[in-house]
Parts: C-alpha cells; structure tokens; sequence
C-alpha cells in the first residue's frame, strides 16, 4: 500500500474517532480538519504519527487545536 494512501486510512480513521471522542458529527469534524489544516498536518507528521496509535494522535491532534484556542 503506497504512504499516500496509508496517509488516507489514517485521516479517515481519525475523523471517526473525533467524531466519536468529542460527540461531534463526522461533518463538524470534517469542518473543523479543514479550517484549522488538521488533514495536512497529519500528512505532515506522518513520519512519527504512523508509528503511534490512533488514540495517541488524535490527543496530539486535540493539543494542537487547543494550542490555537479551539475547544474540543
């Protein structure tokens, strides 16, 4: 499977988990991951974000939201 793809998996399977995590619709989330560049940052930190689990990122994700003073 190439990165790009693999890429994919993972920002589909985190809008789910957000999704569910923060009790928000999976178009909310998409909103959100869009506004705030959250799909490029998880292009972006591949590298590391592939080796981790699911949840781990989404709270790496969730601090950098809140970092840019985005409650959820």
């Amino acid at each position: 499977m190439s990165e790009r793809l693999q890429i994919l998996f993972m920002q589909t399977r985190l809008v789910r988990a957000a999704s569910e995590e923060w009790h928000m619709t999976l178009s909310e989330v998409n909103e959100l991951f869009e506004k705030y560049g959250i799909y490029r940052y998880i292009s972006d930190c591949w590298g590391i974000f592939h080796v981790e689990g699911d949840m781990a990122v989404l709270y790496d994700i969730r601090n950098y939201l809140r970092s840019k003073e985005v409650a959820v």
